[in-house]
């Protein structure tokens, strides 16, 4: 079988590779084609999964382009993990929107419309380019903000798009961890959007076990999300909600945060894969250790601004560990390719499954992956104060979506006017204004 990976040339490659590398199954992946538009980066990532398959027997055959067409041609699956405006953008993000006193993470807030508002017509295209190309191609979307592109995609290719994320498997297994539970063998019971959803169970043989874990002050404060959060609102609301809720429910406290901070988070990697980048340039030979050190860096200082709000000094060894969206990805792969019914949290449109939100609209929960593809299963709906949140940030996305397709300066104001995390119109304004004059990508909006 066939995978290109759009975003090729990406740090977080080698994660994918060590994946497939660790799959000897029959019908596994055999063939690998990376596509990116930095030659520069393709090749310092080829030099890295090339020290990485050495001693193993029969590694997938790797190659690599910066033409579009020829890597989607032929795929079985194209995993898409893209940075439209790279980290720069990602800079511009996060500067404009702290200049105007609201958060500019890059999936939540100003930040995450801005993001959303200049990649989703690159991802348009490429779905446009799949239906044409590779039309029996499952797509795999890693790409943020991932629930607007998912959906985004989701025109052009139904449910032949699918979108993972690695924070409910970490939130799950620290779970799982705190209750002296394998994660393993436990079920899930998450709902939401993208970086918007809650833990509302953790079931071990038709068992519950996160009434225990509410009850244990101890073992609930003994992990991140815990911490961050901290005992008293997570028992207050029920459920472990995922990290990037912080943002929402600690508005004040992040934005201060991020204001006062020596480098926001896009800075921090920008300089960290400049260095990597750089460092494999010079010295080729040694890219997997160059590799392997950059990636400890950069999982070290992850969620760095979340932590000092909570008072978290460093993060625990377990959250240091892979397992994340390449294993992720690698377990939806062999179950739409080989029928190995499994079941995963993913990216997905609702059908019936949250009464709240129409059909297509993409949501977060679990599902059942054969080779018909993903379906969510029936699970029980959002509690009340979750469902406005809800509702409020898809209707964000739909208003994202939909300035990206019609070009409207108009509704790009009005997705983020609408966002929660944004308490004006005229700030909005502001926004959209600070961010044209400063990325290319948003000329064509207009009014």
């Amino acid at each position: 079988m066939r995978l290109t990976i759009l975003g090729g040339g990406g740090f977080r490659v080698p994660l994918v590779h060590q994946a497939l590398l660790s799959d000897r199954g029959e019908g596994r992946i055999t063939e690998l084609v990376l596509h990116d538009l930095d030659p520069g980066r393709l090749a310092a990532i080829g030099h890295v999964l090339a020290q990485q398959e050495q001693d193993v027997p029969d590694p997938p055959r790797v190659t690599a382009t910066t033409d579009l067409d020829e890597a989607l041609t032929g795929a079985d699956f194209v995993f898409s993990a893209i940075r439209v405006g790279g980290l720069q953008g990602r800079m511009i993000d996060e500067k404009v929107a702290l200049e105007q006193g609201v958060l500019g993470q890059e999936t939540v807030g100003a930040g995450g419309v801005a993001y959303g508002l200049r990649t989703v017509p690159v991802a348009l295209r490429i779905a446009q380019r799949i239906a044409a190309l590779a039309p029996q191609a499952w797509v795999i979307n890693f790409t943020n903000p991932a629930g607007i592109v998912t959906e985004a995609m989701s025109r052009h290719l139904g449910d032949r798009v699918i979108g993972i994320c690695d924070s409910p498997v970490g939130l799950g297994r620290r779970v799982a961890h705190a209750l002296g539970l394998d994660p393993a063998k436990t079920w899930i019971d998450y709902a939401g959007l993208n970086h918007l959803g809650w833990l509302r169970g953790i079931h071990v043989g038709g068992e519950n076990h996160l009434p225990r874990l509410l009850a244990d002050t101890d073992a609930l404060t003994s992990f991140e999300e815990g911490k961050m959060f901290g005992a008293d609102w997570l028992r207050t609301i029920g459920a472990i909600p995922n990290e990037y809720l912080q943002y929402y429910y600690f508005t004040r406290e992040a934005v201060a945060v991020a204001q006062n901070v020596p480098q926001t988070r896009g800075a921090v990697l920008a300089d960290q894969q400049d260095r990597f980048y750089d460092a494999v340039r010079r010295d080729p030979g040694s890219a997997l250790s160059i590799w392997e050190s950059a990636r400890l860096e950069r999982e070290s200082t992850y969620g760095a601004e979340s932590r000092e709000m909570a008072g978290i000094e460093s993060r625990d060894e377990d959250d240091l560990e892979s397992g994340g969206y390449e294993k992720v990805a690698l377990a939806l792969m062999r179950a739409i390719a080989h029928d190995e019914r499994t079941t995963l949290i993913l990216n997905v449109r609702n059908r019936s499954t949250l009464s709240i939100l129409d059909a297509d609209a993409v949501v977060e929960v679990p599902c059942v992956v054969d080779s018909a593809g993903a379906r969510p299963v029936v699970i029980d709906q959002l509690p009340e104060h979750a469902r406005g949140l809800v509702c409020g940030v898809k209707a964000v996305d739909r208003a994202v979506i939909e300035a990206a397709v019609g070009g409207s300066r108009a509704t790009a104001v009005k997705a983020l006017a609408l966002h929660p995390l944004v308490d004006s119109v005229t700030v909005a304004r502001r926004l959209l204004d600070g961010y044209q004059s400063r990325i290319p990508d948003l000329a064509y909006l207009r009014a």
